[in-house]
C-alpha cells in the first residue's frame, strides 16, 4: 500500500510541479527546466536539467515559504554537480535536518543557472504545494477557518467547525482578540496519524499549532475523542489568535500568558489540574509567575501544575480587571514591550506584584 501511495504522489507532483524555463533562457543558455517531488513529511526533491553552448558552472535553488514574517526571506541553496554543457542535477530539502513544515504550506521556488561565459538564466517561479496526500481530505470553510478531515462523516466536520467558531466567539468576549488572517485546521483520525505527519514527534503529541503558518493539526478519533477534540481545538486556536495579534520582531509573550489564555479558552479545568493546584497551594509550593515565563518543566507533575497556574493567573486578570485590560496587555506586547513593562503600563504592577496579588486571592475552580 505504501508503494502505491508513493507512486501516486510522484505522478501527481510531476504533473503539477513541472516548471519549464526555456522562455527565460538567455543567449547560449538554451534550456533550463525543473521538477519538484514532495515526499511528505520528510523531503522535497528538485530535479534540474540545463544546457548551454559552454559549460554550466553554477546552479542555485531559491525559495520562499508562505508564512507570517516581518521581512521577505529568500533562501538559497547551492546545487552540487560536475560542470558540463548539459547537466542533470538535483537538490534535496531534507526536513529531518531543517525542521518540519505543516501540511498545506506553499513554497515558491526558482532556479538560477550560470555558465562559463558569465551568462545567467532564471526559471519562472514555480509553486510547490506541500500537502499530506496520504489521505483524501474533506473540506469545510466558514469565516476565516478552513477545516480539513478525512475520517468521520459530514456531521463530525460540522461539529468541529461549530466548536471552532464558538471558541473564537468566547475568546473575543474574554480578551477582545480575534483572528487577523485565515487559518487551516487539519483533523487527523488519531494521534498516530498526526505523528506520522511530523518529524520526530513526542509520543504524547495530540495537537500542534504552527503559528507562523496559520495551521493547526490535531489527532481526533471521531467516536471516542470528540469532547477532548473540541477542547483541543479551542486551545490551539487561541495560540494562533494570540500569535496573530501580538506578533512582532522584538519579543514574545511569557509562557504563563500564552498557555493560560489557551487553557482558559478550553473551559473549566480538569480534575488533574485542579488537584495539582490545590496541593501546591496547601503545601506552599506554587511556581512563581516570573518562573512561569520560561518553558514548562518536562516532568509531568510540574508541567500540570504550570498549566493549572497559568490558567488561574489569566482567570484572575480577566475576572478582576476585565477583558479590555487583557486586550490592552496583548496590544502592548504587540509593540515589543518587555514582560514587566507591559504589566506596569496596563495594570500598574510588575510580575512580582502580580504573583503576590494572585496568590493572595487564588482563583481556584
Amino acid at each position: 500500500m505504501k508503494n502505491k501511495i508513493f507512486i501516486t504522489l510522484l505522478v501527481i507532483t510531476l504533473l503539477v510541479f513541472f516548471v519549464p524555463a526555456s522562455a527565460q533562457a538567455q543567449d547560449g543558455l538554451v534550456r533550463v527546466s525543473s521538477i519538484a517531488v514532495v515526499n511528505f513529511p520528510n523531503s522535497i526533491l528538485i530535479m534540474i536539467e540545463a544546457a548551454s553552448d559552454v559549460n554550466i558552472t553554477d546552479i542555485r535553488v531559491h525559495y520562499t515559504v508562505e508564512r507570517q514574517s516581518f521581512a521577505k526571506v529568500i533562501s538559497e541553496a547551492y546545487v552540487y554537480f560536475t560542470p558540463a554543457k548539459e547537466v542533470t542535477a538535483q537538490w534535496v530539502w531534507d526536513m529531518r535536518r531543517t525542521g518540519e513544515l505543516p501540511t498545506g504550506t506553499e513554497i515558491t521556488y526558482w532556479i538560477t543557472v550560470s555558465d562559463n561565459s558569465g551568462r545567467t538564466s532564471d526559471t519562472l517561479p514555480g509553486v510547490i504545494h506541500y500537502d499530506d496526500d496520504r489521505y483524501e481530505w474533506k473540506t469545510l470553510q466558514e469565516g476565516q477557518i478552513t477545516l480539513f478531515w478525512y475520517s468521520g462523516d459530514d456531521a463530525f466536520g460540522a461539529e468541529l467547525m461549530g466548536a471552532a467558531q464558538i471558541a473564537l466567539t468566547n475568546l473575543a468576549e474574554n480578551t477582545g482578540a480575534s483572528l487577523t488572517s485565515a487559518v487551516k485546521l487539519y483533523i487527523y483520525a488519531s494521534s498516530t496519524d498526526l505523528q506520522g505527519a511530523m518529524i520526530n514527534p513526542q509520543d504524547w503529541t495530540g495537537g500542534v499549532a504552527y503559528s507562523q503558518y496559520g495551521t493547526i493539526a490535531i489527532g481526533i478519533e471521531p467516536v471516542t475523542e470528540l469532547a477532548w477534540g473540541e477542547r483541543t481545538i479551542s486551545h490551539e486556536l487561541t495560540h494562533l489568535v494570540t500569535y496573530q495579534v501580538t506578533a512582532n520582531p522584538y519579543g514574545d509573550l511569557p509562557n504563563w500568558l500564552t498557555e493560560g489564555l489557551a487553557m482558559f479558552s478550553e473551559g473549566p479545568l480538569d480534575a488533574s489540574f485542579v488537584n495539582a493546584l490545590s496541593i501546591a497551594e496547601m503545601g506552599h509550593n506554587l511556581i512563581s509567575v516570573r518562573s512561569l515565563c520560561s518553558p514548562f518543566s518536562a516532568y509531568s507533575n510540574q508541567a500540570i501544575l504550570a498549566y493549572a497556574e497559568s490558567y488561574d493567573i489569566v482567570s484572575y486578570l480577566i475576572n478582576e480587571y476585565g477583558r479590555d485590560k487583557m486586550f490592552d496587555l496583548l496590544s502592548v506586547f504587540q509593540q515589543g514591550s518587555g514582560y514587566d513593562d507591559a504589566l506596569n503600563s496596563v495594570y500598574g504592577f510588575d510580575m512580582d506584584a502580580l504573583n503576590s496579588l494572585w496568590q493572595t486571592e487564588l482563583v481556584t475552580p
